[in-house]
């Protein structure tokens, strides 16, 4: 089995829903974000798949997310965009584009991440 991983970053705005604290108030985040591919069958040039592929498909999604109040998305309408929820949006977009998309992390701060993966 292989195993790769790129890291990317955003920056965005958001507050969570049905939170009783100080993020039910709309603050940012400079967000790292770590995509992991999996796989055993290597292409041609013995690539699982070429890291510039999985940049440019992340980056495409974080466009959509970077400087943005995430909470003004149609695709967060009415869902609070918590770490949890962004790693799952992200990895459901990423496995769409990148069959082989094993678990996003995502980080709001250089101590504090959540991931999404499925079994």
């Amino acid at each position: 089995m292989h195993e790769l991983k790129i890291e990317s970053s955003f920056s965005a705005a958001h507050h969570l829903l049905n939170y009783d604290g100080e993020c039910e108030n709309q603050h940012g985040h400079n967000w790292k974000v770590e995509l992991y591919i999996r796989g055993t069958e290597l292409n041609e040039a013995n690539l699982l798949v070429d890291f510039k592929v999985l940049k440019r498909e992340l980056n495409s999604i974080l466009d959509l997310l970077d400087h943005k109040d995430i909470n003004t998305l149609d695709d967060f309408n009415g869902i609070s965009p918590s770490s949890e929820t962004l790693s799952k949006y992200i990895y459901k977009k990423m496995k769409e584009k990148i069959p082989q998309t094993y678990k996003v992390s995502v980080w709001e701060t250089e101590k504090a991440c959540a991931s999404y993966f499925e079994e």
